[in-house]
């Protein structure tokens, strides 16, 4: 089948071990089932996969991918509508309970220890399908599994917000960042962005944000929570946007991971910090039915085919994109 994978890993230059080709089909396994991929978006994942986080040398070639849309292909019996033919989606951690696995198998996800979700066909424990909301596309329902889970758990889970109140979301423009501006202005909260991009703050106030700012800049009253997936270059100015007993989540640190951690007003304010790295499996459920219920659909930046993976990779390389970049997959001849 045709896949997108590692073939080797280069942290200097993870294009390079970048490739389409030929791969093995599925090994039919206990427990787990089968999707034909129709679509797989692509995540900072799958290009830290190819300079070496997380996957090995040894552990190439891997097919890529964590997210996925796709076609079920057999019944699964003890879930109620999971039949072949249905359109789901899957939750990307493996491990995280035993089901499809060994009892206390170590957490990983997709394209770390099993083979990914760009591929024509993937794999997954049958406790990990989901029905794809009724509203989305094919490509839509492929931004789902990381960004999407990611933001969800960092609102609702990890900052805790309520209707009514206040967030900053640092860093328009990104899979997670446009989710959460989505997922709070659905919720009742009132939302601010940041951006250095005037574009991406007008686009992010078009997608439910209610005030956009230039990175950095004062805010007109203290947050209940921050948003944070930028790093060292948002840091400080998270830090003195959150009022005192509010959170700062955080999932990332795309411009560094060393900022100066400002302990003193921390402690002082009795600012809460939480880290997050993506959702449960009852999240996940969650988030699915929020989405179809309020009628949300992710913003999709571009849609490459499988065979321009490339190009699809290079745009997340680049970092400039506002929203989700997807593949769409085609069955071979």
């Amino acid at each position: 089948m045709k896949a997108v994978y590692a073939a080797g890993v280069n942290h200097d230059d993870p294009l390079g071990v970048l490739e389409v080709g030929d791969m093995p089909e599925p090994e039919t396994k206990p427990f787990w089932s089968t999707i034909r991929v129709k679509a797989a978006s692509v995540n900072h994942h799958d290009v830290w996969s190819l300079q070496g986080v997380g996957l090995s040398a040894e552990q190439t070639p891997m097919i890529l991918g964590t997210d996925a849309a796709g076609i079920l292909e057999e019944d699964i019996p003890v879930r109620k509508g999971l039949k072949a033919g249905t359109e789901v989606v899957p939750y990307t951690f493996v491990g995280t309970d035993g089901a499809g696995v060994m009892p206390g198998e170590r957490r990983t996800i997709l394209s770390e220890k099993y083979a990914g979700t760009m591929a024509e066909r993937t794999q997954v424990p049958s406790a990990n399908v989901f029905a794809k909301p009724a509203n989305l596309t094919i490509d839509e329902a492929a931004a789902l599994g990381t960004s999407w889970l990611t933001a969800y758990s960092l609102l609702f889970t990890s900052a805790n917000v309520k209707p009514g109140d206040t967030v900053l979301i640092q860093g328009a423009g990104g899979g997670v960042s446009t989710a959460a501006i989505q997922l709070a202005h659905a919720a009742g909260l009132e939302v601010f962005v940041t951006s250095r991009s005037e574009d991406r703050r007008r686009r992010a106030m078009e997608i439910g944000a209610d005030a956009a700012f230039e990175t950095g800049s004062r805010l007109p009253r203290k947050v209940d929570a921050v948003i944070e997936s930028v790093g060292a270059a948002t840091w400080s100015h998270s830090v003195k946007s959150v009022r005192p007993g509010g959170t700062i989540a955080i999932c990332g640190a795309t411009t560094g991971d060393q900022p100066g951690a400002e302990l003193t007003r921390i402690f002082f304010q009795d600012i809460r910090v939480q880290g997050n790295t993506m959702g449960s499996r009852e999240d996940f459920a969650r988030l699915l039915r929020f989405v179809e219920h309020a009628d949300l659909h992710p913003v999709i930046d571009s849609v490459y085919a499988l065979a321009d993976a490339r190009a699809a990779f290079g745009r997340i390389v680049d970092g400039d994109v506002f929203g989700k970049v997807v593949l769409h997959i085609e069955p071979s001849a």
